[in-house]
């Protein structure tokens, strides 16, 4: 795992507020100058204004760069490329719904003092400021969805149902959390389509974590044979089978009846891995070998259906 010192940290910060640091210079410059010119001349009132306007966007860019950088730093600290990646997932969901609802706070306080330099629109830049302080105040009934999902993003980041790369089971599709977001949620499916989901719904909504606790897994493979299959050869083929694919963890081989019905009987072989998509892999492969094993050393001892041929005599006599 890479380790981010105070001085990488530093640098992701510092790469970040570059760009709008360029301009600090300039403005800090021209915010002198008009302090130092002479009242009497008519514009002066005005360009004061502008500058005093400038420096606050100026200042509120750099704030919102500044905790970007430093959510990257952070998120550079904690590598989610590897096995065992459940406290880097964490880490990563917490900074980077944070950051941003850290940005959005700052981005509503600059804009609240810009909105105060007008003696029109204190009232309205107070307002702006005082949400940005709460950040669950509803301003009308258009910002209630807004609002209730960044209470939601703030909420998931502190208690954390889901995070960055976990495997979940949302509305039937299986996938994993690509992104999170100050108000929705990135979800890739299996097959690459992506579902955007608000993050209230996570907190309105039961759905399945996979990864809650750990990455490692406990799968199933199902098998409805034959009566008269012996169970002791499957069992071993199992054990066999597993020790040849290398998505196996060694934790868990084993294999059991688990129903029956008036045509066959199911096994049960449970299986372990270290996460889903080796799971996924694991269990196709053991499905694979046990169903060619059954064909080629038990063939006809797949679920079939009986019929008995009752012949009736025709001696006897007929009902009436």
């Amino acid at each position: 795992m890479r380790v981010t010192t105070p001085e990488s940290m530093l640098r992701h910060v510092l790469m970040s507020v570059l760009g709008p640091a360029r301009w600090a210079v300039p403005v800090a410059v021209g915010v002198l100058v008009l302090q130092a010119a002479p009242e009497s001349l008519p514009w002066m009132d005005g360009a004061r204004h502008v500058t005093g306007l400038l420096l606050i966007g100026l200042c509120t860019s750099l704030s919102m760069r500044a905790l970007t950088g430093f959510a990257n730093g952070v998120l550079a600290r904690y590598p989610v490329d590897v096995v065992e990646n459940l406290e880097a997932r964490r880490v990563h969901t917490q900074a980077r719904v944070l950051s941003r609802l850290a940005q959005v706070v700052v981005f509503l306080a600059g804009l609240a003092f810009m909105l105060m330099t007008f003696p029109g629109a204190r009232q309205v830049g107070t307002s702006l400021l005082a949400s940005a302080g709460v950040l669950g105040l509803v301003v009308g009934i258009a910002a209630r969805p807004v609002f209730s999902n960044l209470i939601a993003g703030l909420q998931i980041a502190l208690t954390q149902p889901i995070r960055i790369d976990d495997v979940l089971i949302v509305r039937g599709e299986w996938g994993r959390v690509e992104e999170i977001t100050g108000t929705y949620v990135v979800f890739r499916v299996w097959d690459d389509r992506r579902l955007v989901i608000p993050l209230q719904w996570f907190i309105d909504n039961p759905f399945e974590n996979w990864t809650r606790t750990g990455t490692a897994l406990l799968g199933t493979v199902f098998l409805w044979v034959d009566f008269a299959l012996p169970l002791a050869p499957l069992r071993a083929e199992l054990e066999r089978v597993v020790k040849t694919i290398p998505e196996w963890d060694g934790r868990l081989a084993l294999l059991h009846v688990t129903d029956t019905n008036d045509r066959a009987m199911q096994v049960r072989a449970l299986v372990t891995a270290q996460d889903a998509a080796r799971m996924f892999e694991l269990r196709c492969k053991v499905r694979e070998a046990l169903i060619d094993f059954i064909q080629s050393q038990y063939p006809g001892r797949l679920p079939r259906l009986r019929v008995d041929d009752l012949r009736w005599d025709d001696k006897l006599p007929l009902a009436a």
